[in-house]
């Protein structure tokens, strides 16, 4: 018997709709093994701070992790705040006063960027300099960044157990 144009629809359309759903177990093994490495990734609680080559930091048993806080980067020849040259080392080390103006515009600047309220300790701030440094110099440093109101200084160094690695 022949059917008509509506009728071979109608069953076309009947087939393709009551097939029985498969899924692919493939692609869902897939999706769930990443998603199971990226969340062991992300767990883990290392906290690297950005070093350069040229900066040796002194080594210390220190065990408090770092927290995320601008940075202020003492290499051999600048001083940077944040990835940005502010200083040059030998210019800061010849000033007379203990501020070095650079390092305190930067300072003035980004603190007129943030919006929360200062903590009762005063702003954080990281130094990371080379192990080094003359103290003179960090004195320098230390004291401009105490004048901008930056605080609660920590200085980044090195885990004792990570000197062999």
């Amino acid at each position: 018997m022949k059917q008509s144009g509506r009728a071979k629809r109608y069953q076309r359309h009947y087939r393709r709709m009551h097939k029985t759903a498969s899924l692919n177990l493939v692609s869902l093994m897939d999706i769930f093994t990443i998603l199971v490495f990226f969340l062991m990734v992300n767990s883990s609680d290392v906290q690297v701070l950005k070093q350069s080559g040229s900066v040796q930091l002194p080594v210390s048993i220190a065990d408090q992790p770092p927290t995320e806080q601008l940075t202020v980067t003492v290499t051999d020849d600048d001083i940077l705040v944040g990835g940005r040259v502010v200083s040059k080392v030998a210019v800061a080390a010849n000033q007379e006063p203990l501020l070095i103006n650079g390092l305190k515009l930067e300072l003035d600047y980004q603190v007129s960027r943030v919006t929360t309220p200062v903590p009762p300790e005063g702003r954080p701030i990281t130094i990371m300099a080379d192990k080094e440094l003359p103290y003179k110099l960090l004195k320098k440093i230390m004291s401009t960044c105490v004048e901008a109101g930056y605080s609660s200084i920590s200085l980044a160094v090195r885990r004792a157990a990570d000197k062999e690695a």
